[in-house]
């Protein structure tokens, strides 16, 4: 199979970019509008990308439409943004909340989930999530245009939270405690349990 995208069907392309690239993390981000709605939504075009300063990056791409999605006005109202870490307890609600519900309508209360209040910026933190990145936004960069067009939001971490349970005995997180999940292509996820180790040369 060989696959043009410039000749493509834009969702011929994206369904077979997400069935190659993975496990894709999932940053299960909460935001606020600009009239207090907390939103919060799940991204799989996300990961870490540096450390000094610790940065992250994912991308709430448009809607089919071509129209922004809630989460990315509401970075561009406020700027600021919580990632909460995505697990195998939480993986029911994390897919529940990436339905569309009216920018007036919280996911934090459809679902029945709580949070609690972020130390730094103004979004809360998901209290069912075992840890957080609170997240102040760095850049916006816009690429492309109409339907499912990216938009790449790099965040620089402000504070880290995670609970004592999921961390090991040096006080790192420990990912058979935290037992995260992934991304796939289509309607596939996998956990992050089969794990191995190999020591760095």
């Amino acid at each position: 199979m060989q696959l043009e995208p410039s000749a493509s069907n834009v969702v011929d392309v994206y369904q077979t970019m997400v069935g190659l690239v993975g496990p894709r993390p999932i940053a299960w981000v909460t935001t606020v509008s600009a009239e207090g709605v907390v939103n919060l939504a799940p991204f799989s075009f996300f990961n870490m990308f540096g450390a000094n300063p610790p940065v992250v990056v994912f991308s709430p791409t448009l809607k089919r439409d071509g129209s922004k999605k809630d989460t990315l006005r509401n970075l561009e109202a406020l700027g600021e943004f919580v990632v909460n870490i995505s697990t195998a307890a939480n993986a029911d609600a994390i897919n529940g909340t990436s339905k569309e519900l009216p920018p007036s309508e919280s996911e934090v209360g459809h679902f029945g989930l709580n949070t609690v209040p972020s130390a730094v910026v103004k979004p809360p933190r998901i209290a069912e999530a075992p840890a957080a990145l609170e997240c102040r936004v760095l850049q916006i960069i816009p690429i492309g245009s109409g339907s499912i067009a990216a938009n790449l939001v790099i965040g620089q971490v402000v504070m880290i939270h995670a609970d004592d349970g999921v961390l090991d005995e040096k006080g790192r997180p420990d990912p058979r405690k935290l037992k995260q999940v992934a991304r796939m292509g289509g309607d596939f996820w996998c956990r992050a349990s089969d794990l191995f180790e190999l020591t760095r040369p």
